[in-house]
């Protein structure tokens, strides 16, 4: 559902959806249940229901706070392995140049063809969900057969062909976390106390009375904008790659990889 959200509708629209559907829902239940039982409106509860929504806000509180540090250090190390995928590819196009043409040449050739595959085919697939190891597979084991049946002539040579092999590897390496961090999602315990304490929490704020209705609209809004506003985060984050605010391939793209867009 999430996925869906992100892939069809602009964050903009999202917030519209999360924050001001919450808003609205909960002063409408707010409302109505003031006219159903008018008595609310003196506050003879407040007392149980202050204690009760104090207790119940510091822990969802607690919840969404570690829920939305956590996904943002998703995120954060999602970007991290992107960069570094990005710069050991930079590296290697830059070490190619260091060898015979011919080897250069076919080196060039896988390099294009992975980060290619990377941006065209494997990103789409890491937005919409389905993350895949075939759609670059082949370009990569090129690239190690190259290096493989490479055999260094010089000392110069010997420096820069150690350097690629390590990049190389690093670049398998940073794949696969750069894959696994796309299949991740929020494990279904914490989505279940992420919104389901949002159900319990709002329509705690109902029972608090105040005699002026205003007054109650403004209370009840703003703990639900709030409320809203931190699933919102909750949903953006959930997904590093969907969404306007997903990590972008743009750095398989720029620098020494530029060379493999522009022929």
């Amino acid at each position: 559902m999430s996925l869906w959200l992100l892939n069809h509708f602009s964050t903009s629209t999202i917030a519209v959806l999360a924050v001001g559907g919450t808003v609205l829902l909960a002063v409408t239940g707010s409302v109505l249940l003031r006219r159903k039982y008018p008595s609310l409106a003196r506050g003879e509860h407040n007392d149980m229901v202050e204690a009760t929504l104090g207790m119940f806000g510091a822990i969802y509180g607690i919840i969404l706070a570690f829920v939305i540090v956590t996904l943002w250090t998703q995120l954060d190390s999602a970007q991290t392995i992107v960069s570094a995928e990005a710069t050991d590819a930079a590296l290697i196009a830059r070490d190619a140049r260091a060898f015979p043409t011919p080897v250069r040449v076919d080196l060039d050739q896988a390099m294009s063809g992975y980060v290619h595959a990377v941006v065209d085919d494997q990103w789409p697939r890491m937005q919409a969900g389905r993350p895949s190891y075939g759609a670059t597979e082949t370009h990569l084991r090129s690239a190690f057969t190259v290096l493989q049946n490479y055999d260094p002539k010089t000392s110069r040579e010997e420096v820069f062909y150690e350097q690629a092999v390590d990049n190389l590897n690093d670049i398998a390496a940073q794949r696969r976390a750069r894959i696994t961090m796309a299949k991740q999602e929020l494990p279904p315990l914490l989505q279940v106390l992420a919104f389901g304490g949002a159900v319990v929490l709002i329509p705690l704020t109902f029972l608090y009375g105040m005699r002026k209705l205003r007054v109650q609209i403004l209370f009840v809004g703003s703990v639900a904008g709030l409320v809203g506003f931190s699933l919102l985060l909750v949903l953006v984050l959930d997904r590093p790659f969907a969404g306007d605010l997903s990590i972008s391939p743009a750095p398989f793209q720029e620098g020494a990889l530029s060379q493999y867009w522009t022929r």
